[in-house]
C-alpha cells in the first residue's frame, strides 16, 4: 500500500453517462449541508458498525445499470463449443453496470464500494435483452494519510461483507476489486448410437464432463487474468454460478466472480476466535465468529 496522500479535488466530476437523476442526487450530497451528512446502505447495522470500526464511513449506496441486446450466434448440434458473442456480450454488459457504479462512487470521493452485488436477468417480454445491476455501499477511509484505491486510482470494489471487509483489513490484507471471468458454452447434444450404448448403464458421459469442465476453466482462467493485472497477490471468496437464461437448453454460462487482495503488512495476524450462542429459533447454536473489540465509549 502507497503512504502517499490520496488526491481529491472537493466536488469529483460526476461522469456524463449517469442518469439524469443520478447525477441531481449526487450533486446534492456533494453539495454540503445536511444533505451531505444523509447517506444510505444496504448495510445491515453489524456490517455497519463493522465497517466504521475498520475506519471507514459510508458515504451512500451506489448503483450501476445497464439494459443489453444479447446478440445470436449458432453452433452446431453435435458440436461442443465456447459461444464467444454471447461471451463477450455478457461480460461488456457487466462491465458497463460495475463502471456506472465506480463512477457514482468516484463522484462522491469514495475510496471503495463494499457488498457489492451483481446480477443479471433476461427480461420476459423480449428474451434477447437482459439487464444488469451492480449495487453497493461506497466508503471512504477516515485515515486520508493512507491511499486504498487501485493502482489505476479509482475506488476498490469488494463484495466482502463488512464483517469479512474488517477481519481482512485486521489481518493486515486489503481488497483490491472485484474480478470475473466468464464463459458462455454450448455442450453438444448426446448421438443416437450414443443414446443407444448407454441405455441401462451407468456410465460417465465423457464428452459432457469435458465440455463443462473446459467452460468452467475458462471463466476461472479469465479472473484470474483480471486479479493479475491489478497486480493481486490471490482471489478470496471466489465463486463460479451456472446460469442457462433464455438460450437452448444446452446453452450455459459460467461466471466466476471474487475479491482481489494484496497485503498492506508482513505480519498477518488473525484476531481470535470468539465464541457466540444464539438463542433464536432453531435450536440454539454455538458458531465461532470473529468480532472486534469492544470500545470503552
Amino acid at each position: 500500500m502507497t503512504n502517499q496522500q490520496p488526491k481529491f479535488s472537493k466536488n469529483p466530476p460526476i461522469a456524463n453517462d449517469l442518469p439524469e437523476h443520478a447525477r441531481e442526487r449526487l450533486t446534492m450530497m456533494q453539495k454540503g449541508g445536511k444533505q451531505s451528512n444523509l447517506f444510505t446502505s444496504d448495510l445491515s447495522v453489524n456490517e455497519f458498525l463493522l465497517v466504521k470500526e475498520a475506519g471507514f464511513e459510508p458515504l451512500g449506496l451506489v448503483v450501476g445499470c445497464s439494459m443489453y441486446h444479447i446478440g445470436f450466434q449458432w453452433a452446431g448440434i453435435t458440436q461442443s463449443m465456447e459461444m464467444t458473442v454471447l461471451s463477450q456480450a455478457m461480460y461488456h454488459a457487466r462491465e458497463l453496470a460495475m463502471s456506472r457504479m465506480e463512477e457514482e462512487a468516484e463522484a462522491l470521493g469514495a475510496d471503495g464500494i463494499v457488498g457489492v452485488r451483481l446480477s443479471a436477468k433476461h427480461m420476459i417480454w423480449e428474451p434477447n435483452m437482459a439487464e444488469f445491476v451492480a449495487i453497493g455501499t461506497a466508503v471512504k477511509a477516515s485515515d486520508r494519510s493512507i491511499s486504498y484505491r487501485t493502482i489505476h486510482d479509482k475506488p476498490f470494489t469488494s463484495e466482502l461483507s463488512g464483517q469479512d471487509f474488517w477481519t481482512l483489513l485486521r489481518a493486515g490484507y486489503r481488497p483490491l476489486g472485484l474480478v470475473m471471468g466468464n464463459c458462455v458454452y454450448h455442450v453438444a447434444y448426446q448421438s443416437l448410437g450414443q443414446w443407444f450404448r448407454n441405455i441401462g448403464k451407468n456410465v460417465e458421459m465423457t464428452n459432457f464432463t469435458q465440455a463443462l469442465y473446459d467452460a468452467r476453466e475458462l471463466a476461472m482462467e479469465r479472473m484470474q487474468v483480471e486479479a493479475a493485472h491489478l497486480q493481486a497477490e490471490g482471489i478470496i471468496g471466489a465463486n463460479i454460478h451456472e446460469h442457462q437464461y433464455s438460450w437452448s437448453s444446452h446453452v450455459i454460462e459460467f461466471f466466476a466472480l471474487g475479491t482481489a487482495v494484496t497485503p498492506t503488512r508482513t505480519d498477518h495476524h488473525i484476531p481470535t476466535p470468539h465464541l457466540t450462542l444464539s438463542l433464536n429459533d432453531p435450536p440454539p447454536q454455538i458458531n465461532t465468529v470473529l468480532t472486534p473489540p469492544i470500545s470503552d465509549h
